[in-house]
């Protein structure tokens, strides 16, 4: 069960991180977040703020993206920068914080989908480098949180979140070869499932087409993020499954960028209404959905950031308060 109303995916507009600490800890304060602020530039974005945990496998950017390295460099070196900045914000935003935590990383199939090998091809090209990319990931997220801990001793919970937009891709088999002219082969599922069960109790974001749901029930994650938009009458079924299995759902029930925000009935309606549609009893919907933005927010401008998370927030009050409510 579930005990928080609503939070960020992750991303944030802007460069300034104390700002952005500022308000994930004022406007979601249940599950605040280590918020990401792409804008930053190199090492601040998705794949090189994650790649900047791997353990002993450097990495360096060339024109086609992220590459391993022989030897930490200068790119390197940024995005370890960029995240020790951001820790020392949290640490100085949080310091008398006491609760959960989220903590954002790129899913390791995603990663695998991104970054390169040192002779070109990208990592889910070779299952062995896959392999090392997850071990290294596991070990260097370990070590990630257990640093947040001790900067943020009154942290109760570090909730695990991955990042894996690339995932219906390399289950598919959709995603392009370093060269653009091929795709790589598909993964077998019991592969990815095997892999996600070497993050604790990982809540799994996917803001991409066909989320595999029965997948990622079956590697038993906590909960799964998602956009609502992209949950289909075809995909109802697996998501049902989901969630008399117990698994959680994370529910984007705003856009990620600057629109008009509506009252709070009409954010948590796209949750009220599948609910409905999936057969279960109200009163259970609190303790298994919490609401969010349908994705990061780095392409909105601080005032919509601002105001969209109270508005989440808000409305999963609505959820707690008047779970059968039209």
């Amino acid at each position: 069960m579930l005990t928080w109303e609503a939070t960020g995916v992750g991303s944030h507009p802007g460069e300034d991180h104390l700002e952005a600490l500022r308000v994930v800890f004022g406007e979601v304060p249940g599950l605040p977040y280590l918020p990401e602020l792409p804008a930053r530039g190199v090492g601040a974005d998705l794949v090189g703020r994650t790649a900047a945990l791997l353990v002993d496998l450097p990495v360096e950017v060339q024109p086609s993206g992220w590459r391993i390295a022989d030897r930490p460099g200068r790119d390197h070196q940024r995005a370890v920068d960029h995240l020790r900045r951001d820790l020392d914000g949290l640490e100085e935003i949080g310091h008398d914080y006491a609760g959960p935590l989220k903590l954002q990383v790129c899913g390791p199939w995603t990663l695998a989908g991104a970054v390169e090998l040192r002779h070109g091809d990208k990592a889910l090209s070779d299952p062995g480098a896959v392999r090392d990319l997850i071990a290294s990931l596991a070990q260097g997220v370990a070590d990630h949180c257990a640093e947040v801990r001790r900067r943020l001793p009154g942290v109760t919970e570090i909730v695990l979140q991955l990042d894996e937009p690339g995932l219906p891709g390399v289950l598919a088999g959709t995603v392009p070869t370093a060269s653009g002219f091929g795709r790589l082969a598909a993964v077998e599922g019991w592969r990815v499932e095997e892999s996600l069960r070497s993050f604790p109790d990982p809540v799994v974001h996917c803001c991409a087409p066909s989320v595999p749901f029965t997948l990622l029930r079956t590697a038993g994650v906590r909960a799964v993020s998602v956009d609502a938009s992209l949950i289909g009458r075809r995909a109802e079924e697996a998501v049902g499954e989901l969630v008399e299995a117990g698994v959680g759902l994370f529910l984007g029930v705003l856009p990620g960028r600057d629109s008009r925000l509506p009252d709070v009935g009409v954010v948590a309606k796209p949750a009220l209404e599948l609910w409905r549609r999936l057969g279960f009893a109200p009163e259970r919907l609190a303790g298994q959905v919490v609401l969010t933005p349908a994705c990061g927010l780095a392409g909105a401008s601080p005032a919509y950031a601002k105001a969209a998370l109270p508005a989440c927030r808000k409305a999963a009050q609505v959820l707690r308060e008047d779970p059968a409510s039209e």
